[in-house]
């Protein structure tokens, strides 16, 4: 998998990543170690992905580009909804901020 990836981060919680050097969020409010992996999305897919789970979260975020060539943890492209079996990408250990390319702010 070569393609850039993204994530959705909460602006705070990307800010502490910065500083501890790995971030360890999975999504909305769930660590790494609660859900298991990081949640990822390929291009065509972040922006339904912000729509469908973080509509109603007033805080700040932030869309992380991510090279997966440069991962340090295990990169697996799974089913994520099992009624389409559209699959996504789901990083299995923290991810290493140097992977992260580009950083944009969403709101």
């Amino acid at each position: 998998m070569s393609e850039k990836i993204f994530h959705i981060a909460e602006a705070d919680k990307w800010r502490a990543a910065l500083a501890a050097g790995e971030y360890r969020w999975s999504t909305l409010d769930r660590t790494l170690e609660e859900e298991g992996f990081i949640h990822a999305s390929e291009a065509h897919q972040w922006e339904a992905t912000l729509e469908r789970f973080y509509a109603a979260y007033e805080g700040g975020l932030m869309l992380l580009t991510i090279d997966p060539a440069l991962l340090t943890s295990p990169l697996v492209r799974e089913v994520g909804n099992p009624v389409t079996g559209e699959q996504f990408p789901h990083l299995y250990g923290p991810l290493n901020v140097d992977a992260v390319t580009e950083v944009r702010r969403l709101r």
